[in-house]
């Protein structure tokens, strides 16, 4: 059976919600996989929360649109409220736990509920690599598309900057790594789990 994997991302303007999202649908369409990545910047393009939502499958995907995601990624308060409608029974909801979420705020329906902290791990690598962070944490918890691809995906999206800087690279495959790893212990009810 074929599996489709579909994920919200959200988050502010400029914490390059949308960049994740085009990487990993190049990553998952350079590994011969259907991949459909629709942007949405609601009524408030600058300061306003941004969402991406993502579907990659190895068969042709039926519809461009979804409204439950079988990952949910929140990077912000007003992300969280954003994202409630998007969240279901088999739903896993992430957020960043570098703000406060009361369980009043919780997605009413989710299978589970983790807060990981990407944005302060950001901080101990370099804060311009959270939303790379990111992108490797929702790889780690859905395997949507492999690592070698989305490394691929990664350095041809920034290879001009790689190349300016060849530091930038090794900083955003570190990034990588970071989210993945976040990924990983949260899966096996590590450090950053929280259950609803």
């Amino acid at each position: 059976m074929a599996k489709l994997t579909r994920v919200a991302l959200a988050g502010e303007g400029g914490q390059g919600v949308q960049v994740v999202a085009e990487i990993i649908a190049e990553a998952a369409y350079d590994e011969g996989k259907q991949a459909i990545y629709i942007p949405n910047f609601g009524l408030e393009q600058r300061g306003g929360v941004s969402v991406a939502f993502i579907q990659v499958s190895d068969t042709r995907i039926g519809a461009p649109k979804f409204h439950t995601g079988d990952v949910v990624v929140a990077l912000s308060s007003r992300a969280v409220r954003r994202t409630h409608q998007y969240s279901g029974p088999q739903t896993l909801y992430v957020y960043d736990s570098s703000f406060e979420l009361s369980p009043q705020d919780y997605p009413p329906q989710a299978k589970q509920v983790l807060g990981i902290p990407a944005l302060e791990r950001s901080k101990a690598i370099h804060p311009r690599v959270f939303n790379i962070i990111v992108m490797g944490l929702v790889v780690g918890l859905t395997g949507i598309v492999s690592y070698d691809a989305l490394k691929q995906a990664l350095d041809k999206k920034l290879g001009y900057k790689f190349e300016k800087n060849p530091a930038l690279r090794d900083m955003n495959y570190q990034a990588l790594d970071a989210g993945i790893e976040m990924a990983r212990e949260a899966l096996k009810g590590g450090e950053f789990a929280h259950a609803e």
